[in-house]
């Protein structure tokens, strides 16, 4: 990439932490700021999620260092890592956090900024598609439709302590939210639907997992919410995974552009097929 796309753009500072979403996994949905970050900067510290051919675009001089935190598996604790970026600009080194997705949806984002505060550390947020969003979007499943939804919300599966969040209220968000997407819910998948179901949402709504989104690894397993857990547990797929309940999934017959591109026949607009067109 040219100097003249990133001329406009401001510099990372030495001494300061630019905190920065990788988008959900094919480099090409880094945003320009973001590329302009990975070229400047001395020391990356990076997530596991982070796709390897974004760290590609450092410099050859970059040091990087992980700092991926997955479930079940260990990882350093969240306090030590914010202090490490802490530790890292204090030297006079230009500092990226380089996230999978984006910094402030999930991602640790705003407990790492605070740390910043705290000891007057300079930083900057750059924003990153989130996989609620961009994976979805390569899965061929749109967020919203207006002939399906006119709200979505986004959920954790899982809290720090790694078990489904108690303080969520899963009757309120089974009656008023049509789309319901999910981060961390894989694992959780039984508890989580048997919540859904009693909050009154039917067995048959349509479900999509969708694994290691947009890289060429992604697989979309497509059930319901009455069935999900066994379709799960049958396919032997694991995370990485965002989770998407709601009648949008059935769009992935007419939209599944990824598919396409391998051969897949899409089928015309499924609601409209059928008469099921939404208010």
């Amino acid at each position: 990439m040219s100097n003249s796309a990133f001329s406009h753009l401001p510099a990372l500072e030495p001494g300061s932490v630019w905190l920065v979403g990788a988008g959900p996994g094919d480099p090409g949905l880094l945003t320009l700021l973001a590329a302009k970050g990975l070229a400047e900067a001395d020391v990356i510290v990076h997530d596991a999620l982070v796709n390897e051919d974004c760290l590609r675009l450092a410099h050859p001089g970059a040091e990087f260092e992980y700092a991926g935190k997955r479930g079940g598996k260990p990882s350093a604790k969240q306090r030590d890592i914010s202090l490490r970026l802490v530790e890292l600009a204090h030297t006079g080194k230009r500092v990226l956090r380089l996230k999978g997705g984006d910094p402030f949806v999930f991602g640790r984002g705003g407990e790492e900024a605070l740390t910043l505060v705290e000891h007057n550390i300079p930083f900057r947020i750059v924003p990153g598609i989130t996989a609620g969003i961009g994976g979805l979007a390569y899965a061929g499943i749109p967020v919203t439709h207006r002939e399906i939804n006119h709200a979505v919300t986004f959920l954790t599966g899982h809290d720090s302590s790694g078990i489904v969040p108690d303080r969520i209220d899963w009757e309120a968000i089974g009656k008023g939210s049509p789309v319901i997407v999910m981060y961390m819910a894989m694992k959780h998948i039984a508890q989580i639907s048997a919540n859904l179901i009693a909050s009154g949402r039917s067995p048959s709504e349509a479900v999509a997992f969708v694994c290691n989104a947009a890289t060429g690894a992604q697989q979309v397993l497509e059930t319901t919410l009455g069935q999900a857990t066994e379709a799960v547990t049958a396919s032997g797929l694991e995370p990485p995974a965002v989770v998407v309940v709601g009648e949008v999934v059935r769009l992935r017959a007419s939209l599944d552009w990824v598919g396409a591109l391998a051969g897949r026949r899409l089928q015309p607009d499924p609601f409209r097929q059928s008469g099921q067109v939404r208010a």
